[in-house]
């Protein structure tokens, strides 16, 4: 076949420089004048084609006797293309209610950018299209998580149900629910009210330890702890053992409990106690190895971590904790914006000062002084002394404030959205009833009868702002 154009192909049923166009039943006829002011999209390279072949790689069908030109894509997407070659802007119809992934790929697929929208419809379609890449994070929480998910509903039903057949298997669940639940029953809370004042009285008495009224002097005149305060301390080691013990003897699945967050916090929370113990012991056996008697002191204050033992029992600890995992690029946003400001001021500091305050002689002096002033806290250990500095300083705590406004703003957007998702789901774990029905549908999929209970319970939860992925693939099971 000889090398021609669209023209020489179709030529017969050409009139005044049309052709057909079949998208998805939707046909129209376009002039070639309008589509060739875009000959870098798809209708436009159609017409400068020179073969049949070259054709078919543009559309998906072409009919020799109609000479029309077949597109399988969605006809209620056309016209915006159309309007397109008519106007040369892009348009899109909120109201429309269209998806800007699909309207997006629609557009991609007829060779036209994003950049033709109309300046009236493109702050809306770029925000509605970032919005979702921004609440990623929203939808990554996992069972390995310290936030809840829906997922983690059901890895949580999904492992009560492991203790069927085991022996004394539904006494152990109960005993699993009560310690890892703590809104589970009344049992269940007060277990968890009663670890909470273990907690908090072991770190009031750490703290009340320091005090030099509350110290009593060794055989060789060094402090030592009250008595009565050490049997506090060995009273709150025992039960936060005896609760991890616990905790361990019953879990239905031993390498899940160890990669836990709040399991390996407890852990932490009691080996320095006995990690001192041991070191106690070898140092009183060996006098040479009296050195490790440091490591002791270094040890005890790792017991001020325990206050970490909270988050079991604080739904903003654990959101706390979800929104710094997945906020780690605004965090690093924040140290970076601090750092360049740091920076910049304070060589400025050392240029203007470094002759008249003795406080900013050196660089390194400086970043102390503008670290305090861009955070705001102002000790007032140094202060610029020349109306150059003081004018640097005002500048320096301006700068900071606008610096750290801003990243905070979005990560205080994620630690709502946390917060209220983790009391949502939480609300419907303690609604729950796990042990209800386990052993009277053994036939029936887990997965579907744990998601019919509960996706009834989180219709009704109205806070509910949207719908998630897993919620997607429950309604998918559930059919």
């Amino acid at each position: 076949m000889t090398r021609q154009s669209l023209w020489d192909v179709s030529e017969a049923n050409v009139e005044d420089g049309e052709i057909r166009i079949n998208v998805g039943g939707f046909k129209r006829r376009l002039r070639s004048h309008t589509l060739l002011r875009f000959p870098e999209t798809r209708l436009g390279r159609l017409l400068l084609c020179h073969s049949r072949e070259a054709i078919l790689e543009l559309c998906d069908d072409y009919d020799d006797v109609q000479r029309e030109f077949y597109f399988d894509r969605n006809p209620e997407l056309f016209p915006y293309v159309l309007h397109f070659y008519h106007t040369g802007k892009l348009h899109v119809m909120a109201e429309l209610c269209l998806c800007v992934f699909s309207f997006s790929q629609e557009i991609e697929y007829w060779g036209i950018n994003e950049f033709f929208i109309d300046s009236c419809c493109s702050y809306s379609y770029h925000g509605r299209k970032v919005e979702p890449e921004q609440e990623k994070w929203d939808e990554q929480s996992d069972q390995e998580s310290t936030t809840s998910s829906f997922d983690e509903i059901l890895a949580f039903y999904n492992d009560a149900s492991k203790f069927d057949g085991q022996p004394l298997g539904n006494f152990r669940r109960q005993l699993w629910l009560a310690l890892d639940n703590p809104g589970y029953s009344v049992l269940s809370r007060v277990f968890s009210i009663l670890s909470i004042l273990v907690v908090l009285g072991s770190i009031i008495t750490m703290c009340l330890n320091s005090l030099p009224d509350f110290q009593i002097p060794d055989s060789q005149g060094n402090p030592g702890e009250d008595p009565r305060f050490e049997i506090v301390e060995h009273f709150g080691i025992a039960w936060f053992t005896f609760e991890l013990v616990a905790r361990f003897a019953v879990a239905p699945d031993f390498l899940k409990f160890f990669k836990n967050a709040l399991n390996l916090i407890d852990l932490m929370s009691i080996v320095p106690f006995y990690i001192t113990l041991v070191v106690n012991l070898v140092v009183e056996s060996t006098p040479t190895l009296a050195n490790l008697g440091r490591v002791a002191q270094v040890l005890r204050l790792m017991r001020i971590f325990r206050i970490l033992k909270l988050a079991r029992h604080s739904t903003g600890l654990r959101s706390l904790g979800a929104t710094l995992k997945y906020s780690y690029k605004e965090v690093g946003l924040l140290l970076l914006y601090l750092s360049v400001g740091i920076s910049i001021f304070s060589v400025v500091a050392y240029t203007i000062e470094k002759e008249e305050n003795e406080g900013l002689t050196t660089i390194p002096a400086c970043w102390w002084w503008a670290t305090v002033s861009m955070t705001t806290v102002g000790y007032g250990d140094v202060v610029p002394g020349t109306t150059a500095g003081k004018l640097t300083a005002s500048a320096c705590i301006l700068a900071g404030i606008l610096v750290v406004v801003l990243p905070i703003t979005l990560i205080f957007n994620k630690f709502s959205h946390f917060y209220r998702r983790q009391k949502q789901l939480e609300s419907a774990m303690r609604s729950c009833d796990f042990g209800d029905g386990m052993k009277e549908v053994p036939s029936v999929n887990l997965r579907d009868y744990y998601a019919h209970k509960v996706k009834s319970l989180m219709a009704s939860l109205t806070n509910m702002s949207r719908s998630s992925p897993s919620e997607l693939s429950l309604n998918d099971s559930l059919h």
